[in-house]
């Protein structure tokens, strides 16, 4: 009873709180922040990369993902451990879920072939309700039903779930074309493994040292009031991005050369998912960049939109590079 009550006496001495878990938080921001302006330098084609599609900037993409809901996980635990506030729960999911909706919105307007219907704010808020159960079921129990989320996805895709209404589960066979797909599965294990690891600290957290860290310099008191202000920050700095871009872009003119290593990487991409061999998808890519070039259209397609007259020229082009 003695170390139970010095344990709570403990607990409530440190923070509402923790710098650390602020600071983690906003440390994945300035990686986000990365992303983002490469994607955008991308899009713009002032890049030769293809950052939607290049491998390694994936893999960099899904990181950064899989720590902002961990972090999620382990937030809520923290969040929770004398209780749910039901008020302030609630008011958080709904700046959440506002913010997400207002994305949707805001990149249909913008982006209407690839807006975003179900991205990381869109996971945040269904997984702040789904997680809840967990916060006070046996850990073993968290701890499996993350492994099973995980993997589930690589095991199991049907195509009933290429339906509108279902994408957002994660077990389609191929991925919709959005420009952030944060789907139930696998990514709701990531949540999952943050409030078992939270959980699992939980008891020792008053003795752990990373309870009681403070910043020290101006680095770690930007990325704790980022992490801090997180949904703002997220709101607020694509568009800047956006912006600043595109003013860079009009400043400097189309990079066709740049514009070509995109189509060429594109194409490639294209070709593979459809399930050709590499080789042969990089002889049909030279076949049709040496045939728009040929016929005159190679400045147009990466440049405007084609004409009617232009677009059937491009597929007589495919077409025969597909026989050769």
């Amino acid at each position: 009873m003695t170390t139970s009550r010095t344990m709570a006496a403990t607990d409530a001495a440190l923070p509402a709180r923790f710098p650390v878990v602020d600071a983690a938080r906003g440390a994945a921001l300035a990686a986000m922040f990365v992303y983002h302006f490469a994607w955008d330098l991308s899009f713009f084609n002032l890049i030769g990369v293809d950052v939607a599609l290049d491998p390694g900037w994936r893999v960099f993409a899904r990181a950064i993902a899989g720590s902002f809901l961990f972090i999620v996980g382990v937030s809520l635990v923290l969040a929770t451990r004398h209780g749910l506030n039901r008020r302030a729960y609630l008011r958080r999911l709904g700046l959440v879920a506002g913010a997400a909706a207002g994305i949707t919105l805001a990149t249909w307007i913008a982006f209407p072939a690839s807006f975003i219907f179900f991205g990381i704010l869109h996971h945040i808020a269904l997984a702040s309700v789904l997680a809840l159960p967990f916060l006070r079921a046996p850990v073993a129990v968290v701890i499996a039903v993350a492994a099973v989320a995980l993997v589930l996805p690589f095991a199991v895709q049907h195509a009933v779930f290429a339906h509108p209404a279902l994408l957002w589960v994660g077990l389609a066979p191929k991925p919709p074309v959005t420009n952030d797909y944060v789907p139930l599965l696998p990514w709701f294990g990531a949540v999952l493994a943050g409030v078992a690891a939270a959980r699992l600290a939980l008891p020792r957290i008053a003795s752990l040292a990373a309870a009681r860290w403070q910043p020290g310099g101006p680095a770690g008191r930007l990325l704790v009031w980022g992490g801090r202000h997180s949904l703002w920050v997220y709101l607020v700095h694509q568009p800047v991005f956006l912006g600043a871009v595109w003013l860079i872009a009009l400043a400097a003119g189309p990079d066709l050369a740049a514009e070509g290593r995109k189509f060429a990487a594109s194409c490639q991409q294209s070709c593979m998912t459809a399930g050709t061999s590499a080789g042969t998808c990089q002889t049909f890519c030279a076949c049709a960049s040496d045939g728009l070039k040929q016929s005159g259209l190679w400045n147009a397609i990466l440049s405007r939109p084609l004409s009617d007259v232009e677009s059937a020229r491009l597929g007589e082009i495919t077409a025969m590079c597909r026989v050769q």
